[in-house]
This record gives structure tokens, sequence and C-alpha cells, in this order.
């Protein structure tokens, strides 16, 4: 048995399977997920798992050079947690929610939340674990 990190198999071997570039879309109860993006459905019920907790699992597991999240979520709760994790985060740049929506359709996978906060998506663009 793991001893730490994410214990979720499905969310595990996704992210042992990522390599530079690679993105990775966190997102809420709500959004809508195109059919052919391979999907880690965490949510139980409003607000299990929190869009927080999971992000900050993800990047105890992951290298992310940078990220992109919806220009609606200025002075939303997701902008706060965000900037909160800025330095693990790398640059962030904002989109309009609609084209953040189309992004995700590019990701290796998406892991869907238990949140149920306007705007709590973000697309993590994955880096490398060593030097340049």
């Amino acid at each position: 048995m793991k001893r730490t990190g994410i214990l979720n198999t499905e969310l595990a071997a996704h992210c042992a399977a990522l390599g530079h570039t690679d993105r990775v879309a966190v997102v809420d109860c709500g959004l809508p997920i195109q059919a052919e993006v391979p999907t880690v459905d965490l949510a139980l019920v409003h607000g299990v798992p929190t869009f927080e907790e999971t992000l900050a699992a993800l990047l105890d597991e992951l290298v992310v050079e940078a990220h992109t999240y919806a220009s609606e979520s200025e002075g939303e709760t997701c902008l706060q947690l965000l900037s909160a994790e800025a330095d693990r985060l790398g640059p962030g740049r904002n989109v309009p929610h609609q084209d953040l929506k189309s992004l995700v359709g590019e990701c290796a996978f998406a892991v869907r939340t238990g949140e149920a906060t306007p705007y709590a998506n973000v697309v993590l663009h994955c880096g490398v674990a060593f030097g340049r």
C-alpha cells in the first residue's frame, strides 16, 4: 500500500503517465467535460472533495510550469486559492470561460471535484522534475 500521496488508483495512474507539456483540468462539479477527455470523477456530494483539496493533492504530485484559469474568476474564491499556490503553479494566464472550456478538451485528463463554487476550474500545464 502507498504510504503517501494520491491513493485513488485511477488518478494516480493518470498522473504517473503525464509528460512535459501535458495538461490536466481540475474542474468544479458543473463544468461540462467533453466525452473524449478521460475523466477521474471524484465528486461525491456538493463540496466533497473541494477544489482546494484536490488542487493541493495534485500539486504535491505534479510539476506544474504554468496554469490557465477563467477571467470571470477574478474576485472569486478560485482565484484566491490559485494566488495562494502561485509558487507551485507557475505563471497564470486568464482566458474567457468559454475558451477555458474548449481548452479542457485538449487535456490529457480532467479531474471532476465536488466543488460548487462558480468558475472553480483550472488547467495545469505540466513541467519537468529536473533542471534544464
